[in-house]
């Protein structure tokens, strides 16, 4: 009898109630053996790749069955490509998720036929960190400041036509008056940033504050990059004289479209399951990537590599959507032209 008492208080401190445990144990069975296959958006190298890679070795671990992870990177079409892929090929049993970028959700607004899915249908598990995006010339570029950029051409290369790193400094030319001129056909940020060192392009119009502070402190050290300024809603602590763009709008409505297109920002590092996975597992998935972003051991990892945790619910992520998706036509089809 002492021993029964013994068992059932061990299993209410694992579990709310009796069908709590029946969903979980249901959740293990089903993963016990299996594989989870994270996919990336983008080339190895970049943020997105590392995210991924730390989450590989250490979400098992809190994920009911301890699965192993394995990761698999499908670029393309500045990260639509693997949009599509978990929207319309994937499997919907939880054992494939994946990461692209943020701004990926809203191209199906902006009319882009590459982005055959509806956003809102994802399963959102969540963000791994908040970024704020800026825009920097390379140091022997012409362009120096926001206020040159206005004055002066600068190329910045981009790896597709909806990539964040496109998207951002057209909107910059039709917005607020820059001169951007976009190079297409880089995969990746690690193939932008080596264009950018190289000279072949000037500048990267897209690129995460967190990653040059981190990854990239030499740049900062040496002066080798000039921040034009920031792609956010609010500016970074860190760069409080550095501009932010949405403060440049030359109308009120300009910064309507802004405030469209940089929403997403907000996502950071996003991660999804395909649409119909069945709830319990989605839970399971929720909650293993939370515990594994605060796991100190991951948080250790992350250090080392250079990338900073932040952790937002996918609920969070799905009530953002909600906002986004209600924006008036009017300013979405504004952003639509601005963005091509």
């Amino acid at each position: 009898m002492i021993r029964a008492r013994v068992l059932m208080l061990a299993a209410s401190t694992l579990c709310a109630s009796a069908i709590e445990c029946a969903a979980q144990n249901a959740v293990a069975d089903f993963y016990r053996g299996k594989t989870v296959t994270i996919m990336v958006g983008f080339t190895p190298g970049g943020s997105s790749s590392l995210y991924a890679q730390a989450l590989s070795r250490h979400m098992g671990k809190h994920l009911p069955g301890s699965p192993n992870f394995i990761m698999q990177h499908m670029p393309g079409a500045g990260g639509l490509v693997v949009a599509n892929h978990i929207y319309n090929t994937a499997a919907r049993d939880g054992t494939v998720f994946a990461t692209t970028g943020r701004t990926a959700a809203i191209e199906p607004l902006l009319g882009n036929k590459q982005a055959r899915f509806d956003a809102q249908k994802f399963n959102w598990l969540g963000t791994a960190n908040v970024e704020y995006t800026t825009c920097v010339a390379w140091h022997t570029a012409p362009v120096k400041t926001l206020q040159e950029a206005m004055e002066k051409e600068l190329i910045v290369g981009g790896s597709g036509a909806d990539a964040t790193e496109v998207v951002f400094p057209k909107a910059a030319n039709k917005l607020a008056g820059t001169k951007f001129k976009v190079v297409l056909g880089y995969h990746g940020s690690s193939e932008l940033i080596l264009a950018m060192e190289r000279g072949e392009t000037q500048g990267f119009c897209g690129i995460g504050w967190t990653f040059v502070k981190l990854r990239k402190a030499d740049w900062l050290r040496d002066k080798k990059v000039n921040i034009l300024f920031q792609i956010s809603m609010q500016k970074h602590p860190d760069l409080p004289h550095v501009p932010a763009i949405i403060d440049h709008a030359r109308t009120p409505e300009d910064r309507k479209v802004f405030e469209f297109l940089f929403a997403p920002q907000e996502m950071g590092r996003p991660f999804f399951a395909p649409p119909d996975v069945p709830a319990d597992r989605v839970r399971a998935l929720r909650d293993a990537f939370e515990k594994t972003l605060k796991d100190p051991a991951y948080l250790a990892e992350a250090e080392k590599m250079g990338i900073e945790v932040q952790h937002l619910g996918g609920e969070h992520i799905h009530k953002l959507l909600e906002r986004v998706y209600a924006t008036p036509k009017d300013v979405i089809e504004r952003a639509r032209t601005v963005a091509q």
